[in-house]
């Protein structure tokens, strides 16, 4: 039987997006410098963090992409 709403009306359940949602660690230069499988985001990363008194706060890596249940 469907849940009861105010006064007694059927309400349906939302319905989550069909689309599949995931979610990435953040990682620093130093670990993109040592990845096995270097991606243009992270190498784009390390250009950006080889300059003189750069100041990063990481980048998504796509090789730790895992989807949220």
């Amino acid at each position: 039987m469907a849940p009861k709403g105010k006064g007694g009306k059927v309400t349906k359940k939302k319905e989550l997006s069909s689309r599949v949602q995931y979610t990435m660690r953040l990682v620093e230069s130093a670990t993109c410098e040592v990845c096995k499988q270097q991606c243009a985001r992270g190498l784009k990363y390390l250009d950006i963090m080889s300059g003189a008194g750069a100041v990063g706060k990481g980048v998504p890596c796509i090789l730790t992409r895992k989807p949220i249940n």
